[in-house]
C-alpha cells in the first residue's frame, strides 16, 4: 500500500510502499480517507515526542478518519505501530475508534479532532470547567487556541480572555467569542499589570499553549492579584514559547493556584477518546470554525515542511 514513511529518526517522510497492516483480534482495519498534520505528528516522526514509539521505519500520523470493512465511518487515534494514519490503510484497537456524525465531513473531522481535543480534555477532565466561569486562553491565535476559545463558550464560560503575539490575529479571535484580547507585545511590567487586572476581576481557568515567559508572567500576576482573587486552575498544554520557565516557589505558596498538565499520560487514553467523541459530535451544532487545506497524500514530501499554525493541512487518500 502507499504511505508516508519515515525510514530513520530525524528524517522527513517519503511517499512510497509499505507492508499491508494485518488485523488481530480486538482491532479494526481502516481504509483511511483523511489524516491531519500537527506538531505532535512531526515530533513523533522525529522520535523526539515523549509518546514516540521509537520504532523505525514507520508510517507517520497519529489519528485520522476512515471506513471500517463494513463501511462505517470513524475517527481513530494511535494506530498500532509501526502503522500510522498517513497511509491507504491502517490497524487500530477497537477502543480507539469513534463513530462520526453524518453531518461532519472527513476533512473537517480530521482537522479538528487533535487541536480541539486538547482544550476539550483540559476543560472537562483537568480544570472541570463549570458554566458561568471565566477562562483565559494563553496563545489563542493558533488553531488549537482558536478552538479553545470557541469550546470554552460552548461549554458555558461566561467570559473568555485571549492572548496572542499577533495583534491582528487577535481581532479574528474576538469574532470567535473572546470577550477580552491581550496582545503579548508589551514589556514584562506592562503585561503583568494587564494580567493582574483580569485576575483581580476573576479568572477561574487558564489554558496555556505557550509556556515560557508569558506563562511565568501569568502565574506571577495570578499570585499578586490579592487575597480576594479567585483560585486559579492553570492547565498547561503546549510549549510554543519554550519548554522551561523560572517559577519562584512563593508563587505557589502565596496563592490558590493549582498547576497541572493535560496530554497523553495525564488523562487516561479511554477518557481522551471519549472527549474526542464529544468534541466531534458537538462540532457542527456548536458551529466550531477551523481552517483546513486538503492535500493528496502523494504530495506529503512537498507539504511536510509547511508549518501554518492557523490552518491545518489534511492529507487525503483512497483505499
Amino acid at each position: 500500500m502507499k504511505a508516508a514513511i519515515v525510514r530513520e529518526a530525524g528524517q522527513p517522510p517519503v511517499y512510497g510502499d509499505f507492508a499491508e497492516p494485518v488485523r488481530s483480534d480486538g482491532e479494526n482495519r481502516i481504509a483511511v480517507t483523511a489524516a491531519a498534520m500537527s506538531h505532535v505528528v512531526k515530533s513523533r516522526a522525529l522520535g523526539s515526542h515523549y509518546s514516540s514509539p521509537g520504532q523505525f521505519p514507520l508510517v507517520v500520523g497519529v489519528d485520522g478518519v476512515g471506513r471500517l470493512d463494513d463501511g462505517r465511518r470513524v475517527y481513530f487515534v494511535l494506530p498500532k505501530a509501526p502503522y500510522g494514519s498517513m497511509a491507504q490503510r491502517t490497524v487500530v484497537p477497537l477502543a480507539r475508534c469513534v463513530a462520526l456524525p453524518d453531518e461532519l465531513d472527513d476533512v473537517t473531522a480530521a482537522a479538528i479532532a487533535n487541536p480541539g481535543m486538547s482544550s476539550w480534555a483540559a476543560y472537562a477532565e483537568r480544570a472541570r470547567l463549570r458554566p458561568g466561569e471565566t477562562v483565559l486562553v494563553n496563545g489563542a491565535t493558533g488553531t488549537a487556541g482558536r478552538l479553545a476559545v470557541q469550546i470554552a463558550k460552548h461549554l458555558g464560560a461566561k467570559k473568555v480572555i485571549a492572548t496572542g503575539r499577533n495583534a491582528g490575529a487577535l481581532d479574528s479571535v474576538a469574532a470567535l467569542g473572546a470577550d477580552v484580547t491581550i496582545p503579548l507585545i508589551e514589556g514584562d511590567a506592562a503585561l503583568e499589570s494587564r494580567f493582574k487586572e483580569q485576575f483581580a476581576e476573576g479568572v477561574d481557568v487558564v489554558i496555556d499553549y505557550l509556556w515560557g515567559e508569558t506563562a511565568a508572567c501569568l502565574l506571577a500576576a495570578g499570585a499578586k492579584a490579592g487575597p480576594d482573587a479567585k483560585p486559579i486552575r492553570f492547565v498547561q498544554i503546549g510549549s510554543v514559547s519554550g519548554p522551561d520557565i523560572t517559577l519562584p516557589s512563593a508563587v505557589l505558596r502565596s496563592s490558590a493556584i493549582a498547576l497541572m498538565g493535560c496530554g497523553i499520560g495525564s488523562v487516561p487514553l479511554d477518557r481522551l477518546v471519549r472527549c474526542i467523541g464529544e468534541l466531534l459530535h458537538a462540532a457542527v451544532p456548536g458551529g466550531f470554525k477551523i481552517a483546513a487545506k486538503a492535500v493528496p497524500l502523494a504530495q506529503v514530501e512537498q507539504a511536510w515542511p509547511e508549518d501554518n499554525s492557523t490552518r491545518r493541512t489534511v492529507f487525503t487518500t483512497q483505499a
